[in-house]
Protein backbone atom coordinates (compact mmCIF):
# COMPACT_ATOMS: atom_id res chain seq x y z
CA UNK A 1 0.00 0.00 0.00
CA UNK A 2 1.28 3.57 -0.81
CA UNK A 3 1.99 6.36 1.40
CA UNK A 4 1.03 9.68 0.30
CA UNK A 5 4.06 12.26 -0.18
CA UNK A 6 3.79 15.90 1.44
CA UNK A 7 5.67 18.96 1.07
CA UNK A 8 6.86 20.20 4.50
CA UNK A 9 7.18 23.86 5.00
CA UNK A 10 10.36 25.63 5.41
CA UNK A 11 11.23 28.56 7.75
CA UNK A 12 14.84 30.11 6.66
CA UNK A 13 17.52 32.77 8.22
CA UNK A 14 20.87 34.21 7.31
CA UNK A 15 23.47 36.33 8.48
CA UNK A 16 26.86 37.30 7.06
CA UNK A 17 30.23 38.51 7.64
CA UNK A 18 33.79 39.04 5.95
CA UNK A 19 36.10 38.30 8.73
CA UNK A 20 34.32 35.68 11.18
CA UNK A 21 32.88 32.50 9.68
CA UNK A 22 31.04 31.69 12.55
CA UNK A 23 29.08 34.54 11.73
CA UNK A 24 28.27 33.64 8.13
CA UNK A 25 25.71 30.94 7.83
CA UNK A 26 22.12 29.90 6.83
CA UNK A 27 19.50 28.68 9.16
CA UNK A 28 16.96 26.05 7.81
CA UNK A 29 13.89 24.52 9.57
CA UNK A 30 12.00 21.75 7.85
CA UNK A 31 8.79 21.31 9.70
CA UNK A 32 8.02 17.84 9.83
CA UNK A 33 6.39 17.16 12.98
CA UNK A 34 6.14 13.21 14.27
CA UNK A 35 8.37 11.83 11.81
CA UNK A 36 9.84 8.79 12.92
CA UNK A 37 14.03 9.47 13.23
CA UNK A 38 14.49 5.78 11.86
CA UNK A 39 13.00 6.64 9.21
CA UNK A 40 14.88 10.19 8.61
CA UNK A 41 16.95 10.73 5.10
CA UNK A 42 19.60 13.96 4.86
CA UNK A 43 21.86 14.81 2.92
CA UNK A 44 23.99 17.77 2.51
CA UNK A 45 25.98 18.69 -0.61
CA UNK A 46 27.56 21.93 -1.39
CA UNK A 47 25.47 22.87 -2.93
CA UNK A 48 21.79 21.39 -2.10
CA UNK A 49 19.86 20.06 0.67
CA UNK A 50 17.35 16.74 0.29
CA UNK A 51 15.20 15.39 3.51
CA UNK A 52 12.70 12.57 3.36
CA UNK A 53 11.20 11.26 6.93
CA UNK A 54 8.18 9.34 7.68
CA UNK A 55 5.09 10.19 9.89
CA UNK A 56 3.08 7.51 11.05
CA UNK A 57 0.27 9.79 12.82
CA UNK A 58 -0.33 10.66 9.43
CA UNK A 59 0.22 7.84 7.53
CA UNK A 60 2.51 10.26 4.70
CA UNK A 61 6.32 10.81 3.74
CA UNK A 62 7.76 14.52 3.88
CA UNK A 63 10.12 15.02 0.65
CA UNK A 64 11.86 18.02 0.36
CA UNK A 65 15.28 18.51 -2.32
CA UNK A 66 16.20 22.12 -2.58
CA UNK A 67 18.94 23.46 -4.61
CA UNK A 68 20.74 26.33 -2.82
CA UNK A 69 21.61 29.98 -4.09
CA UNK A 70 25.51 29.59 -2.41
CA UNK A 71 27.49 27.20 -1.72
CA UNK A 72 27.84 26.16 1.65
CA UNK A 73 30.69 24.05 3.88
CA UNK A 74 28.67 20.32 4.33
CA UNK A 75 31.35 19.67 6.62
CA UNK A 76 31.17 22.24 8.76
CA UNK A 77 27.05 22.75 9.02
CA UNK A 78 24.89 21.42 11.77
CA UNK A 79 21.74 19.10 12.09
CA UNK A 80 19.47 18.32 15.47
CA UNK A 81 16.41 16.49 15.78
CA UNK A 82 13.39 18.18 17.37
CA UNK A 83 9.63 17.15 17.76
CA UNK A 84 8.84 20.19 14.88
CA UNK A 85 11.18 18.90 12.38
CA UNK A 86 14.86 19.37 11.71
CA UNK A 87 17.15 22.32 12.42
CA UNK A 88 20.21 22.97 10.12
CA UNK A 89 22.94 25.52 10.27
CA UNK A 90 24.67 26.20 7.27
CA UNK A 91 27.82 27.81 6.77
CA UNK A 92 28.50 29.56 3.86
CA UNK A 93 31.67 29.32 1.43
CA UNK A 94 31.87 32.68 0.63
CA UNK A 95 32.64 35.02 3.39
CA UNK A 96 30.71 38.18 1.87
CA UNK A 97 29.38 41.03 3.55
CA UNK A 98 25.75 41.02 1.73
CA UNK A 99 22.85 38.77 2.00
CA UNK A 100 22.02 36.32 -0.66
CA UNK A 101 19.00 37.50 -2.11
CA UNK A 102 17.36 34.50 -1.33
CA UNK A 103 17.85 30.75 -0.42
CA UNK A 104 17.53 29.14 -3.69
CA UNK A 105 18.84 28.76 -6.87
CA UNK A 106 15.43 29.23 -8.76
CA UNK A 107 13.91 31.95 -8.33
CA UNK A 108 10.65 30.81 -8.90
CA UNK A 109 8.20 31.53 -5.87
CA UNK A 110 8.32 28.55 -4.07
CA UNK A 111 4.76 28.43 -1.56
CA UNK A 112 6.37 26.24 1.24
CA UNK A 113 9.03 28.64 1.60
CA UNK A 114 9.08 31.15 4.44
CA UNK A 115 10.85 33.93 5.97
CA UNK A 116 11.64 32.36 9.85
CA UNK A 117 11.12 36.58 11.32
CA UNK A 118 12.07 34.54 14.92
CA UNK A 119 15.82 34.81 13.31
CA UNK A 120 15.93 37.01 10.46
CA UNK A 121 17.45 40.30 11.02
CA UNK A 122 18.45 43.00 8.30
CA UNK A 123 22.10 43.44 7.06
CA UNK A 124 22.45 46.94 8.74
CA UNK A 125 20.85 44.83 11.92
CA UNK A 126 22.21 41.80 12.66
CA UNK A 127 25.32 42.68 14.45
CA UNK A 128 22.63 43.86 16.95
CA UNK A 129 20.75 40.55 16.97
CA UNK A 130 22.26 37.31 18.95
CA UNK A 131 24.00 35.11 16.45
CA UNK A 132 24.29 31.28 16.26
CA UNK A 133 21.97 28.06 15.83
CA UNK A 134 19.28 29.21 18.98
CA UNK A 135 18.95 32.75 17.65
CA UNK A 136 15.42 34.47 18.07
CA UNK A 137 14.77 31.26 19.90
CA UNK A 138 11.36 32.75 22.16
CA UNK A 139 10.90 29.31 24.14
CA UNK A 140 7.00 29.62 24.62
CA UNK A 141 7.46 33.00 26.15
CA UNK A 142 8.73 31.39 29.50
CA UNK A 143 7.50 33.13 32.72
CA UNK A 144 4.44 34.68 31.65
CA UNK A 145 1.84 31.91 32.78
CA UNK A 146 -0.16 32.74 35.58
CA UNK A 147 2.04 36.27 35.78
CA UNK A 148 4.88 33.99 38.10
CA UNK A 149 7.33 36.69 39.22
CA UNK A 150 5.46 39.65 39.64
CA UNK A 151 6.02 39.53 43.58
CA UNK A 152 8.71 42.28 43.55
CA UNK A 153 5.85 44.61 42.40
CA UNK A 154 4.65 45.51 45.33
CA UNK A 155 1.76 47.93 46.29
CA UNK A 156 -0.40 46.01 43.55
CA UNK A 157 -2.13 43.59 45.28
CA UNK A 158 -5.54 45.33 46.24
CA UNK A 159 -4.47 48.68 45.53
CA UNK A 160 -2.57 48.39 48.65
CA UNK A 161 -0.61 51.83 49.74
CA UNK A 162 -3.46 54.26 49.19
CA UNK A 163 -4.05 55.02 53.01
CA UNK A 164 -5.80 58.23 53.38
CA UNK A 165 -5.34 59.16 49.32
CA UNK A 166 -2.67 62.10 50.63
CA UNK A 167 -2.04 64.51 47.59
CA UNK A 168 -4.89 63.53 45.90
CA UNK A 169 -6.79 67.03 44.76
CA UNK A 170 -10.51 66.05 44.95
CA UNK A 171 -11.18 69.35 43.18
CA UNK A 172 -10.62 67.88 40.18
CA UNK A 173 -13.27 64.90 40.85
CA UNK A 174 -16.56 66.48 40.04
CA UNK A 175 -17.11 67.51 43.70
CA UNK A 176 -16.42 64.28 45.49
CA UNK A 177 -15.77 64.68 49.11
CA UNK A 178 -13.70 62.28 50.89
CA UNK A 179 -15.03 60.93 54.34
CA UNK A 180 -13.87 62.71 57.38
CA UNK A 181 -13.18 66.11 55.57
CA UNK A 182 -15.69 68.60 56.04
CA UNK A 183 -16.70 71.04 53.13
CA UNK A 184 -16.11 74.89 53.91
CA UNK A 185 -18.69 76.02 51.01
CA UNK A 186 -21.56 73.99 52.70
CA UNK A 187 -21.22 75.44 55.96
CA UNK A 188 -21.42 78.76 54.84
CA UNK A 189 -24.73 78.00 52.61
CA UNK A 190 -25.75 75.94 55.11
CA UNK A 191 -29.91 77.64 55.46
CA UNK A 192 -31.07 79.11 58.56
CA UNK A 193 -33.44 76.87 61.23
CA UNK A 194 -36.96 77.89 61.19
CA UNK A 195 -38.28 81.01 63.03
CA UNK A 196 -34.24 82.19 62.99
CA UNK A 197 -35.14 85.50 60.49
CA UNK A 198 -38.69 86.19 62.83
CA UNK A 199 -36.53 86.03 66.06
CA UNK A 200 -34.06 88.56 64.41
CA UNK A 201 -36.88 91.18 62.45
CA UNK A 202 -38.84 91.78 65.95
CA UNK A 203 -35.07 91.96 67.93
CA UNK A 204 -33.77 94.51 65.14
CA UNK A 205 -37.60 96.24 65.29
CA UNK A 206 -37.28 96.52 69.32
CA UNK A 207 -34.16 98.49 68.82
CA UNK A 208 -35.67 101.11 66.61
CA UNK A 209 -38.69 101.53 68.94
CA UNK A 210 -36.06 101.99 72.01
CA UNK A 211 -34.46 104.53 69.68
CA UNK A 212 -37.16 106.61 69.07
CA UNK A 213 -38.51 106.65 72.93
CA UNK A 214 -35.01 108.08 74.34
CA UNK A 215 -35.88 111.59 73.02
CA UNK A 216 -39.46 112.01 74.18
CA UNK A 217 -38.43 110.55 77.47
CA UNK A 218 -35.56 113.72 77.59
CA UNK A 219 -38.62 116.25 76.55
CA UNK A 220 -40.59 115.15 79.36
CA UNK A 221 -37.77 115.44 81.55
CA UNK A 222 -37.31 119.59 80.92
CA UNK A 223 -41.02 119.98 81.33
CA UNK A 224 -41.65 118.09 84.73
CA UNK A 225 -42.04 120.73 87.80
CA UNK A 226 -38.65 121.08 89.88
CA UNK A 227 -38.23 119.82 93.18
CA UNK A 228 -36.37 122.44 96.07
CA UNK A 229 -34.37 121.01 98.31
CA UNK A 230 -34.84 122.13 101.56
CA UNK A 231 -31.46 122.82 103.34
Amino acid sequence: MSTTTLTPEVLWAQRSSTSQPEKNFVTITIVASDTDPTSQELKLTSKSVSFKGFSKTKNATYSIDMNLFGEIDESASKSSITPRGVDLTLFKKEAKAEYWPRLLDDTKKAHWLKTDFDKWADEDEQDEVPEGPDMGAMGGMGGMGGMEGMEGLGGMGGMGGMGGMEGLDFSKLGGMTPPGIDDEDDEDEMPGLEGEGEDEEEAEGAGEKAEKAEPTSAADAKTAPKIEEIP
